[in-house]
């Protein structure tokens, strides 16, 4: 086995040993061995070489600690990573790759990518693997957080269970594609908050995007891919999203002009951001350190006694239920500024206009509201509810219009 002679990269059974790296071209980002916490555990990982603290953004073997001085990351024929224990068994390998194999070479980006790829062929639908297909808690600057429809691979992040362990946690950050895409955390298979979906400004439930004057942020939704994906657009600064231990997904920002990092919660800011706390078709609403919950025009809570005791998970149910036998009975009530319901079960056309979106909703008598997909240019798409609408909240400002259907009783028509 012959020890890597190459700055940023590997080639056929070439290996580096605990205590040796690879450095991306440009010096931004190392690959090596390195112990979490006050673990003695030692993990192949990729991290930002000049940052403080040690900001560890993928690991390779993080269910399989490596317990001494030992190990060993080797590139074999096969054109496989493969990290190696002192006893010479491999404790962790790359996928193979269907594509053919010819002259693979490992290498670590200046984007923090560790790829393997054929010779120098870098074009991503040539490489043979990639990091950035497999995130552990990071997303980073052209990483793209979805789905490949055509093979069926979901890219998302989980958390580390704790600080000193980088072993998957019990959180994960994904895009749940069962109606309109939306971007979801969850504990388990639970859903605890909804950034919500992409809106052409911004995530739904995420409108203020802190940094959104400093990032260039993109969501793409074809045949073959929907992911989400950003870039910094200034050359002086460093930003990531964490998602730490806790839950708790965080915006960490590094400038030229400051010596430690700056740390910017992503949501989840308040308790309005816990996942349908106010039950079905009701709407939260922060009064100072609160939340309120209120129901839709024209529904009514579910249980009264409960709700005004503050227990609102049972939610509410329309005052008087829909005859649904002409569309001249029933209207609809605008809601500004809001983070629009949980998407899982709705549908969407990405060419219509809001009053086709109208009309489309008023023929469909399970149909409860309708929006714009995007709001960019006065708005167009549209996006229809089915039954109940879980998860809204309402803003300050930015959110979106959201168009409840009601009675023409309740419109007082």
């Amino acid at each position: 086995m012959k020890t890597c002679t190459s700055l940023d990269s590997l080639a056929v059974n070439e290996s580096i040993r605990d205590g040796e790296s690879l450095v991306s071209e440009d010096g931004t980002f190392e690959v090596g061995f390195f112990s979490p916490g006050n673990s003695t555990g030692r993990y192949l990982g990729v991290w930002y070489r000049n940052l403080y603290p040690l900001t560890v953004v993928w690991v390779a073997n993080r269910e399989t600690p490596l317990q001494n001085g030992s190990s060993v990351l080797k590139l074999d024929e096969k054109g496989v990573l493969v990290v190696l224990n002192g006893t010479n068994t491999s404790v962790w390998s790359s996928n193979i790759s269907n594509q053919t194999v010819n002259n693979p070479i490992a290498q670590i980006l200046d984007s923090g990518n560790l790829v393997i790829k054929n010779g120098q062929d870098a074009k991503e639908e040539h490489l043979l693997w990639q990091s950035f297909d497999y995130p552990c808690d990071t997303m980073m600057p052209g990483m793209k957080l979805g789905w490949n429809l055509m093979t069926g691979l979901d890219r998302f992040l989980s958390s580390w269970k704790s600080a000193d362990d980088p072993a998957r946690g019990e959180y994960s950050a994904k895009v749940d594609i069962t109606g309109y895409p939306q971007l979801v955390l969850m504990k388990g298979s639970a859903i605890m908050f909804r950034l919500g979906s992409w809106n052409g400004l911004a995530l739904t439930g995420y409108p203020t995007q802190q940094l959104k004057q400093k990032q260039r942020y993109k969501f793409v939704m074809n045949a073959k891919e929907v992911y989400h994906v950003y870039e910094d657009l200034d050359s002086s600064m460093v930003s990531i999203y964490t998602l730490n231990p806790s839950g708790i997904v965080q915006g960490l920002v590094w400038t030229s002009q400051s010596s430690s990092r700056i740390v910017i919660a992503a949501g989840g800011d308040d308790t309005c951001d816990n996942y349908a706390l106010c039950g079905a078709n009701s709407i939260c609403n922060m009064e100072g350190n609160a939340p309120k919950c209120e129901c839709l025009k024209g529904y009514v809570p579910k249980f009264p006694e409960q709700w005004n005791m503050s227990y609102w998970s049972g939610g509410c149910v329309p005052r008087n239920k829909s005859t649904c036998k002409g569309s001249n009975l029933d209207g609809f009530w605008r809601y500004r500024h809001i983070k629009l319901p949980d998407t899982s079960l709705s549908w969407f056309n990405k060419t219509m206009n809001l009053k086709e979106c109208q009309k489309l909703c008023l023929k469909n008598c399970s149909c409860a509201a309708y929006a714009n997909l995007d709001i960019r240019g006065g708005g167009s798409g549209c996006l229809l509810w089915f039954d109940d609408l879980v998860d809204m909240r309402k803003f300050s400002q930015l959110g979106q219009d959201l168009y409840i259907r009601v009675p023409a009783s309740e419109l007082g028509i």
